[in-house]
């Protein structure tokens, strides 16, 4: 198995090695698209979405080892996985004429407009990471915890910044966690900052949607890295079953390891879905019109038409939108 593994993660290394340069094309053809649709050249836009959103599946391809092999996130690696082939599908249907998707095709492009400067570019990446360090930092103190707060040593995008845990046991061994991008919930943030700029409605509305969702993503974010930090700062998960795992199952090969699995990759990813689910729920609540976009989402993924507006017991008016 971890022959497969390694010969698998030798084949994509070609196609990982370009996935940032990836990311800004398939941004770029998705931004390009929703100009020729606001121009009103709606067919070409829907063959540039079309094959945008091929190219789409090929940088979530492209993306899996880091997420299966480097990072040993079976939820992530999974779902990067099922994204290629549902990308693909995306784009066969718009090829076909499902022209609504070009409102799902918007919101993706507007999504990777808000994530890709804070992935790249170092001067906000830099700003976001050591911000969110500090607030979970003052959090972790606040709660009687005392680890080093001190600037990361390891060699990546963050080397220098100032957001790294250290733990020490009573034995003298430490246990370091450190702020990377992806744990600033840039990411979910994106996801409904893009959904919401891809809808019609009016603008006090939007703003009050998008305000309810990036609050509570950044708090429940912090609360999570604080969770992480902590959970394998103190070792709370070294129970035998979990190293277990840990060590046969996931590929870890320092049984310490274990603590810091089971928090971050088992339970607070798993939590990190459901509480997206919650926070989708509460927003179209106040923006009924995303359901729209979620209709299309859901089609692409099952091939079935959905009213979610009468499923869920949104009123609307006697035009088929949400009511004001």
């Amino acid at each position: 198995m971890n022959a497969l593994a390694l010969a698998l993660a030798d084949a994509l290394a070609p196609l990982a090695s370009v996935s940032d340069a990836l990311a800004w094309v398939v941004v770029l053809g998705f931004v390009l698209a929703s100009a020729l649709t606001w121009a009103g050249r709606r067919t070409v836009a829907r063959y540039l979405a079309s094959g945008t959103w091929a190219l789409f599946g090929v940088f979530w391809l492209s993306v899996f080892p880091t997420f299966w092999f480097e990072m040993k996130s079976a939820i992530e690696g999974s779902l990067s996985l099922v994204a290629v082939p549902a990308c693909l599908y995306t784009g066969y249907l718009l090829y076909d004429g499902r022209e609504s998707l070009l409102t799902l095709s918007h919101a993706v492009g507007v999504m990777g407009l808000v994530y890709l400067p804070a992935e790249t570019v170092p001067l906000f990446r830099r700003f976001l990471v050591e911000t969110v360090a500090s607030q979970t930092y003052a959090v972790i103190t606040a709660l009687g915890y005392s680890p080093e707060f001190v600037p990361v040593d390891k060699e990546g995008p963050v080397y220098g910044y100032l957001s790294m845990f250290v733990f020490e046991d009573a034995t003298g061994h430490t246990y370091t966690t450190h702020i990377v991008t992806a744990c600033t919930g840039i990411g979910s943030m994106a996801i409904f900052g893009g959904l919401i700029a891809a809808v019609r409605a009016p603008l006090r509305r939007k703003l009050t949607a998008l305000a309810t969702a990036v609050s509570i993503i950044w708090v429940l974010n912090v609360a999570r890295n604080v969770f992480i930090a902590v959970a394998f700062g103190r070792q709370w998960f070294q129970q035998d079953a979990f190293v277990h795992v840990a060590t046969e199952y996931a590929g870890y090969r320092d049984p310490h390891l274990a603590s810091f699995f089971i928090a971050d990759r088992v339970i607070a990813q798993s939590l990190s879905v459901v509480a997206l689910v919650a926070i989708t729920w509460l927003v179209v609540r106040q923006l009924p019109e995303l359901l729209d976009v979620i209709e299309e989402a859901l089609f692409v993924l099952t091939g079935t038409e959905y009213d979610l507006a009468e499923a869920i017991g949104q009123p609307v008016r006697a035009d088929g939108g949400p009511e004001e």
